[in-house]
């Protein structure tokens, strides 16, 4: 009889007398009719390389780690485990070996129904379906899986898959990078003459303009120089006029208390005739000068008209030549991007004929190696075989009777003779085998004359073959 305590990640599990089935606590006292059992609930890290085959019937090893205990949140499931796997230690290797058998039953069932595609890309999902059906099968021993983990997926000795991928994508990146940089560096290019072409252009028209609008300011001024000057003359003119006509009004005054009335009357007509022709002096000068400004305006439009226009036309031909040039530099840059991208692809045309050489030459490699291996590292052995696979001995048979046939020999056929034996097999089943027997040892022999290699052991032995060795 005794008290016990249970540590903070253990439990008590008692049996006996008093206790319908098993008692779980945390500390109890046991009696000497009973039986405690101490075991631990804290969660083991399982480390495993489960070997599967996708459902293309490709190899690969998935390392992963699990890490899995009891279920302490539910007590069904906490006394299922003390049931079941107290009696064992954690790390006994029936603890192991159960787990592991779970894992790895559940993960290659998954993976079966699983392309090479789907389990290398949805590495997430795949994490999440083999979590839930590795924990269905673990709940029945009362075991919950705290953490699983899924490292990078490796290839099996033999069948590269991953290796190639990854040398694919990287190829792949690679060429793509390559392809974006001549680009960036061809619009920049591009765009940067763009530019150029532009601010000259922009620059020569602001230049236009502004001659342009400068020879129409010069223009308007002058006229209206003249058009001053041209009031200036007719306002004195006016007052000169006026100064006249008082000097004449004083004359004719001074004359009027001089002389008689008559006088004074004819002084007066001619008075009136002096100014009657005054005034038409003054009509004919203004019409004078109405006409002169009036030349003077249809000369000067006259030539602004043709200025701006030999300016336009100027302009127009500087734009046009530009335009030609640009299009004869595009034209240009085209032509190298076109023999630059060909040159890429006969490159990489190159690259990709090199690459399946090599991949050729590395299969052939492994075939022989394979061959080797079978044969226990015999050359000879493997040599047969392959003149036997590849059809050699055909090949050199059908060669030495065309040979024979166009030197027309006389030819005599070797025969064992009529003896018992073959009397006794002519009637029976045996006779084609006995006459292809008989055939052999010329063909053997033609063969080893020609080449001078021996027929394989389990067909026989030549006997010039033997005192030559």
């Amino acid at each position: 009889m005794g008290y016990k305590v249970a540590r903070a990640s253990e439990y008590l599990a008692i049996t006996g007398g008093g206790i319908n089935d098993i008692k779980l606590a945390k500390k109890s006292w046991v009696f000497p009719w009973q039986s405690c059992t101490v075991f631990d609930v804290s969660p083991v890290n399982y480390t495993f390389e489960v070997q599967a085959m996708s459902s293309e019937k490709l190899p690969f090893v998935i390392p992963a780690v699990f890490t899995i205990g009891p279920r302490v949140d539910d007590p069904h499931a906490l006394l299922l485990y003390a049931m079941l796997m107290s009696q064992h230690d954690k790390h006994s290797n029936h603890v192991n070996e159960l787990v592991q058998g779970v894992i790895e039953g559940e993960t290659r069932v998954l993976v079966a129904s699983m392309t090479m595609e789907e389990v290398f890309k949805g590495t997430k999902e795949f994490k999440k379906e083999v979590f839930e059906k590795v924990q269905l099968e673990l709940n029945q021993f009362g075991l919950v899986i705290y953490n699983a983990n899924v490292k990078q997926l490796v290839d099996v000795p033999g069948h590269e898959y991953f290796s190639y991928l990854g040398q694919k994508t990287q190829m792949e990146a690679a060429n793509q990078a390559k392809i974006d940089v001549a680009e960036a560096k061809m619009k920049g290019e591009v765009g940067a003459k763009e530019r150029t072409g532009l601010t000259i252009q922009n620059a020569a028209k602001i230049d236009a303009e502004s001659k342009i609008i400068s020879t129409q300011r010069v223009g308007e001024g002058t006229k209206e120089e003249i058009k001053v000057k041209s009031e200036v003359q007719v306002f004195q003119n006016e007052k000169a006029a006026l100064v006249a006509q008082a000097d004449a009004a004083l004359a004719i005054q001074k004359a009027a208390l001089t002389k008689s009335s008559r006088v004074a009357e004819v002084e007066a007509a001619k008075a009136v005739a002096m100014r009657e022709a005054e005034l038409q002096t003054q009509v004919e000068k203004m019409n004078a000068l109405t006409r002169t400004e009036k030349l003077k305006a249809e000369f000067l439009s006259k030539a602004t008209v043709e200025y701006e226009t030999k300016v336009q036309e100027a302009n127009w031909e500087l734009y046009d030549k530009q335009k030609k040039a640009e299009a004869v530099l595009y034209e240009k840059q085209k032509q190298a991007e076109a023999t630059k991208a060909a040159a890429d692809a006969a490159f990489y045309a190159k690259q990709r004929d090199a690459e399946g050489l090599v991949a050729m030459a590395n299969a052939q490699g492994t075939y022989i190696k394979t061959l080797l291996g079978a044969v226990d590292n015999n050359y000879s052995a493997m040599r047969d075989f392959l003149m036997i696979n590849n059809g050699v001995y055909q090949d050199i048979a059908k060669t030495n009777a065309m040979a024979i046939r166009d030197l027309q020999p006389k030819i005599s056929v070797w025969n064992q003779g009529g003896g018992g034996v073959d009397q006794g097999m002519s009637s029976g089943g045996m006779k084609e085998i006995a006459g292809l027997y008989k055939m052999l040892p010329p063909v053997l022999d033609t063969v080893y004359e020609q080449t001078g290699m021996q027929p394989p052991a389990w067909v026989g032995t030549l006997r010039g073959a033997e005192s030559t060795q």
